[in-house]
Parts: C-alpha cells; structure tokens; sequence
C-alpha cells in the first residue's frame, strides 16, 4: 500500500513557475504526476522510475516541466516553468504497481493504482 499527499499547488501568471511535491509513504518503482481539468478526460502530465527507467514527458510539457525523486525523502516533484492558461488544472500524484509503467512511451491512467488527493494550478494570462 503506497499513501500519497501532494503539495505546492497555487495561482500564477502566465510565465511563471510552481514546484510541486508528493510526499509518498511505502515502495513504488514508478511514479508520474497527472492532471484532469474541468470536464476534460484526466491526461498524463509525466513519469518517472525510481530505479530504473526513463523521464517521459507529454509534449505538451515537454521542455517546462521537470519531473525528479528524492529517494531519501521518498519525495516526487514536479519544477513547472513558464505556466500557460492551459496547464490550469487539478494536478494528481500517482504511483504504479510494478515497473512495466516506467517502461511504456505513453502515459495510461490505468497503470496506476495510487492517487493523492490532488493540488490545483491555476494559471491566469
């Protein structure tokens, strides 16, 4: 049983960066931080192996986000630069069963099986 809590969520300007952080409690190979705006579909956002395997990032992302683990705090950030309107949205922590996540080129909800409660973003022009 993995228990995650996320942090560091707010309002910004366009242009501007957030960190956010996911403090989890037990052992997880892969974790990746998702996003759900208001009536959209929840939608990958990035992942990341704890030991083995490789960053993704959504192109959307890709080149402003920044996913990292601290493995002696067994902390998951996300460093977010140069917010835009679009990234607004409630930003989940999630952990996978296994490895396999950390391994795919996609990001599926439904590999994992771990969520925070989620922290929202919210970025005005």
């Amino acid at each position: 049983q993995v228990h995650l809590v996320e942090s560091g969520g707010g309002s910004v300007q366009a242009g501007g960066s957030l960190r956010l952080s996911c403090v989890a409690s037990g052992s997880t190979d892969c974790m990746g931080w998702f996003r759900q705006a208001p009536g959209k579909q929840r939608e990958g956002v990035a992942r990341v192996g704890i030991r083995q395997g490789y960053p993704l990032y959504d192109e959307s992302v890709e080149g402003r986000f920044t996913i990292s683990h601290d493995s002696a705090k067994n902390t998951l950030y996300l460093q977010m630069n140069r917010l835009k309107p679009e990234d607004t949205a409630l930003y989940y922590c999630a952990a996978a069963a296994g490895t396999d996540a950390c391994f795919r080129w996609d990001l599926l909800v439904s590999d994992y099986i771990y969520w925070g409660q989620g922290t929202q973003v919210t970025v005005s022009t």
